[in-house]
C-alpha cells in the first residue's frame, strides 16, 4: 500500500472536527434507549488490539451470553471507527486510550471506557541501519495518531535522549530534531521500506511484519517504557451503560471471557485472526501474529541483548491480556498527555484532574464484577489486587 502523508493528515482533520464539535454528528439511533437490547455492533481496526471483541465473536461468547451479534465491522482509520460510533453504527468499539479522553473532555461526547482490550502489544521499528534512538535525530518517525499512547511514549524515548519533538512540517531538520508525522499503519512498512520515514511506532503486528520482511528492526518495546501499559480499550456509549445494564454487563462477560480463554490458547487466538481464518479478520498470516500473541523464549533473548528491552524485572510479554482498567493507569495518562506535543487545540487537558478522569471516564462495574466471575485478578495472572503503581522509565 503506498504513502499518502496527505491522506492521513485529513483523516486527523476529520477526527479533529468531530471531537471538537466542528460538525454535526447525527443522534446516536437504536444503540440505546428503551426499546429491544440491539444486537452487539463491534468495530475494529485490523491491529492485535481488538483481539478480544473479535475472540468473542468468533468463539460465540456473545451468544452464550444470550445476546445477539452482527460480525464485525472493519474500519480503516480511526475517524472512521469514531465516526462510526458517534452516530451509533456501532455500539461496542476499541479506541486508542488517549482518544477517549479527547471524545469525553474535549467534545463531552456521552460514552465511557468500560474495559482494557489488551496491555502492552506495540513498539518502535527503525530502519535496519539505525542503531539506537540517538540515529533518529534530523529524521522522519511515523506515528498512528497524536492522541495515542504511542505519541506519547515515543516522545518520552525522545526527550530522553536529548532529541527535540518537531509536530509541524519543517523543510530541514536540525540534528538534533525529530519530525513527528501521522501515518495510517497499513502504510508505515512501505514507507519505512522507500526511507520516507526513519521509523515508526505502533500497534502489532505491523511491527512483526516488518521485522519478518526483513525491512527494520525493534528499537524500543512501548511495554518496556511504561510497565503493562493499556492502548486501546473498549468504549461504549453511556445511554447503554445507564439503561441498559444487563445488556452491557453480557457485553463485557463476553469480552472478559475471551480474554480469558485468549491467555491459554495463543497459537489458536492467531489461526483466528489470520488472513485465512473462517472470518478473515486481519489481513496477516499466521506466522506473523504467532510472532506477537505466542511467547518466544529465544527472540526474548535477543530483545534483551538489543536493548529493546531493558527492564529485565518488567513484563515483557509483547502482548497480554486482562482487562481492568486500572485507576492508576488513567492517572498518569492525563498527567502524561500534557507533557505531549500534538497537532491541534488541547487546552482542554489543562483544567482535568486525573483523579477525576480516573472515576468519570471508565465505568469498571461491569469488568470487575466478570473478572471476580472468573475467580478474581489472579485468573489474569495479577496478584496485587485492584489498585497498582505505574512503572514509567524510558
Amino acid at each position: 500500500m503506498p504513502f499518502f502523508p496527505d491522506v492521513s493528515r485529513r483523516e486527523f482533520l476529520k477526527l479533529s472536527a468531530l471531537l471538537t464539535g466542528a460538525i454535526a454528528v447525527p443522534q446516536i439511533a437504536n444503540a440505546a434507549g428503551k426499546e429491544a437490547d440491539p444486537a452487539v455492533k463491534i468495530g475494529y481496526l485490523p491491529i492485535t488490539d481488538g483481539s478480544p471483541l473479535l475472540i468473542a465473536h468468533a468463539n460465540k461468547l456473545f451468544e452464550a451470553e444470550g445476546l445477539i451479534a452482527e460480525k464485525p465491522r472493519l474500519f480503516r482509520s480511526w475517524s472512521q471507527i469514531a465516526e462510526a460510533f458517534m452516530a451509533g453504527q456501532i455500539n461496542v468499539a476499541h479506541l486508542l486510550s488517549p482518544i477517549t479522553v479527547w471524545a469525553r473532555y474535549g467534545s463531552k461526547f456521552p460514552a465511557r471506557i468500560t474495559a482494557w482490550n489488551h496491555m502492552a502489544g506495540s513498539a518502535l521499528t527503525v530502519a535496519n541501519e539505525i542503531d539506537s534512538v540517538k540515529e533518529l535525530g534530523g529524521k522522519k518517525v511515523a506515528i498512528p495518531f497524536w492522541y495515542s499512547i504511542h505519541n506519547v511514549v515515543l516522545q518520552m524515548i525522545l526527550r530522553k535522549e536529548g532529541l527535540k519533538i518537531v509536530t509541524a512540517p519543517k523543510d530541514k531538520l536540525a540534528e538534533d530534531e525529530v519530525a513527528l508525522i501521522v501515518m495510517a499503519p497499513a502504510d508505515m512498512g512501505p514507507a519505512l521500506a522507500q526511507k520516507s520515514i526513519a521509523g515508526f511506532i505502533v500497534a502489532e503486528p505491523f511491527n512483526a511484519a516488518a521485522e519478518l520482511k526483513g525491512i527494520g528492526k525493534i528499537a524500543r518495546f512501548t511495554s518496556d517504557v511504561w510497565n503493562n501499559h493499556a492502548c486501546c480499550v473498549v468504549f461504549q456509549h453511556q445511554k447503554d451503560l445507564d439503561e441498559r445494564p444487563q445488556w452491557s454487563q453480557k457485553v463485557i462477560n463476553a469480552i472478559v471471557k475471551a480474554q480469558f480463554w485468549m491467555r491459554d490458547h495463543r497459537s489458536e487466538t492467531a489461526a483466528i485472526l489470520a488472513e485465512d481464518g473462517a472470518n478473515k479478520y486481519t489481513p496477516f498470516p499466521k506466522a506473523t501474529l504467532d510472532r506477537v500473541l505466542s511467547p518466544n523464549a529465544d527472540l526474548d533473548k535477543l530483545y534483551a541483548k538489543s536493548g529493546a528491552n531493558i527492564h529485565k524485572n518488567w513484563n515483557n510479554t509483547r502482548i497480554d491480556f486482562q482487562p481492568y482498567p486500572f485507576p492508576s493507569y488513567t492517572k498518569a495518562l492525563i498527567k502524561a498527555l500534557r507533557e505531549t506535543k500534538v497537532e491541534g487545540a488541547n487546552e482542554f487537558l489543562k483544567d482535568l484532574d486525573p483523579d477525576f478522569v480516573a472515576g468519570d471516564l471508565v465505568d469498571a462495574r461491569f469488568t470487575r464484577k466478570a473478572i471476580e466471575s472468573l475467580g478474581g485478578l489472579k485468573a489474569f495472572g495479577i496478584k496485587d489486587g485492584w489498585e497498582r503503581e505505574e512503572a514509567i522509565e524510558a
